[in-house]
């Protein structure tokens, strides 16, 4: 099978296309024909060697596809040979086929093409794990994304205001992102590039935030902090502008706050299962309706893998970039 493989470790020109053999599935997993892979932030931290696989990981990138079911291992039921899904995994994404447990599978949702589908898992699960899980975002509670136009960012933003009917706010990098923000429903959005937490302060006047998700960590964290309310939660998935903080710690007991991280991919299958089944229960019927949407940036060759990393490397995407691994099928709906 056709796969992309890594000389080292750097920017896109590392990235090279290579063969390998076509994986078989073990027990409690199903080989996927991939029809279009995902691209995320995580792909981009493995290839500058900030982020290495777990162990027992496919050193392949690649955390989200979307396909259909060419084999399935021992013991699994519900799935066969066939069937068109969706599926978190935990590498190997970059490849004509790749395995992973059937817990992490989903259909795929009524009236997505291949390649909306193939947007869904990566942003999704860590939306739903860091909002919902661990962020505990509550009914109408106030929550701020970091980042409001990525992947992550627009799931969280629509999952909160549809299932919670939370008051969100963003943050983005330019004011076609800020409109963005606006248009998925958030209450108010601010560019990031300024004196952000002052916008908010002043919008918020005293009240604070419930729950802010943030991959920036460094000195954005205790003016996140700081804006935070009692019982208030701060969820870091990424450390972009550093990976040490100066913290009151006083302020954080006093004011009873919660300063947690996250990473979902070293998680074991009988976890990201169950998010899986909370999504297609929960979300699913959503993403059906129109009241949740996803948003694909680009849609890109297979080969065309160093110019996807590229937009992300430039941050240059609104929502989420895409390679059709199969040309033909890519923007096609599964029956």
């Amino acid at each position: 099978m056709n796969v992309v493989e890594m000389r080292g470790s750097g920017g896109p020109e590392v990235l090279y296309p290579a063969r390998r053999p076509i994986p078989q599935p073990g027990p409690g997993e199903v080989l996927i024909r991939v029809i279009v892979a995902g691209v995320n932030r995580p792909d981009i931290q493995q290839r500058r060697g900030l982020y290495p696989p777990p162990p027992g990981a496919s050193d392949l990138l690649g955390l989200d596809v979307s396909g259909v079911i060419e084999a399935v291992g021992e013991g699994v039921t519900g799935l066969s040979p066939g069937d068109a899904v969706c599926a978190l995994v935990n590498g190997g994404g970059y490849a004509e086929y790749c395995t992973v447990s059937s817990l992490q599978c989903m259909p795929i949702p009524m009236g997505f093409s291949f390649a909306q589908a193939a947007s869904l898992p990566e942003v999704f699960f860590t939306a739903w794990n860091n909002v919902f899980m661990l962020g505990r975002l509550a009914q109408g509670e106030h929550l701020l994304v970091q980042g409001g136009t990525s992947g992550v960012g627009m799931a969280a933003i629509q999952m909160a205001r549809v299932l919670r009917d939370a008051t969100v706010y963003a943050t983005a990098g330019d004011e076609n992102k800020l409109q963005v923000c606006r248009d998925l429903g958030c209450a108010f959005a601010v560019d990031y590039h300024g004196a952000w937490d002052d916008a908010l302060r002043q919008r918020l006047r005293d009240r604070g935030i419930d729950l802010i998700l943030d991959g920036q960590a460094g000195p954005y964290t205790q003016r996140e902090l700081d804006l935070l309310a009692f019982d208030g939660r701060l969820v870091l998935i990424a450390s972009h502008l550093g990976a040490e903080a100066n913290v009151n710690l006083r302020q954080l007991v006093r004011r009873r706050q919660t300063l947690t991280g996250s990473t979902l991919r070293p998680r074991p299958a009988s976890y990201k299962g169950g998010i899986a089944r909370d999504l297609v229960e929960q979300v699913w019927p959503h993403l059906e309706s129109g009241s949740i949407e996803t948003r694909l940036h680009a849609i890109l060759p297979f080969a065309d893998v160093a110019e996807a990393h590229s937009i992300l490397d430039a941050n240059q995407q609104i929502g989420k970039v895409v390679m059709a691994v199969d040309r033909a099928l890519a923007e096609t709906v599964p029956a």
